[in-house]
């Protein structure tokens, strides 16, 4: 490649950066916690891959895809919450379209989110399952710290999940202390002594 070919890949890259720096505008309403939408991201692709090899049937690196660039357009649009959408309008497609026309992979790219807005193919409910999953786990998190606001907004999340797994998944969460992964066994002496003489 030449060097005035990747100018656009350097672009692309500063601009996946300012997801890092745009918050997730959800949380101001839900008056406690924040996230980057860069750090939704992150958690969603995770999820979309253990959501796409429960599943067993599907391609667990275009969940993952679909997963890591479904909040890409944000980047330009910034992050519009429920109520935002109600009055506004952003057109992430046509953010999404004017960034791949630079970009050697845009078709790519414009494939990927695509498929996951027409939500035709099982990866694509896959990946928006796993959108949904990591706002419960978020909501989760805050109830758990006392917000009571977010235990009244559980429901409607669990509401749009569509597959199987993912339904299954978020009862379990909802279920789960969010600190259980590592402070299951408080009676262990190692949180007090650390196995150390006193």
């Amino acid at each position: 490649m030449k060097k005035q070919d990747l100018k656009p890949i350097a672009d692309f890259l500063y601009e996946v950066g300012i997801l890092s720096k745009t918050p997730r505008s959800g949380f101001h309403f839900l008056g406690s916690g924040k996230q980057s939408v860069a750090e939704h991201l992150n958690r969603v692709t995770y999820i979309g891959y253990v959501l796409a090899t429960l599943d067993g049937t599907v391609d667990v690196g275009e969940v993952m895809k679909m997963c890591l660039f479904h909040d890409l357009g944000e980047a330009r649009t910034s992050d519009l919450n429920y109520v935002h959408q109600k009055y506004a309008n952003a057109d992430e497609f046509k953010a999404i379209n004017d960034l791949a026309k630079t970009l050697p992979f845009g078709n790519e790219l414009m494939g990927i989110v695509k498929d996951l807005k027409e939500r035709k193919r099982a990866e694509a409910l896959i990946a928006k399952d796993a959108d949904q999953i990591e706002w419960i786990l978020s909501l989760k998190e805050q109830v758990d710290i006392g917000n009571t606001r977010a235990k009244t907004w559980i429901p409607s999340a669990v509401k749009r999940l569509k597959t199987k797994t993912a339904k299954a998944l978020a009862e379990i969460i909802v279920e789960t202390p969010s600190d259980d992964w590592w402070f299951s066994d408080k009676a262990d002496k190692w949180w007090v002594t650390r196995n150390k003489e006193l």
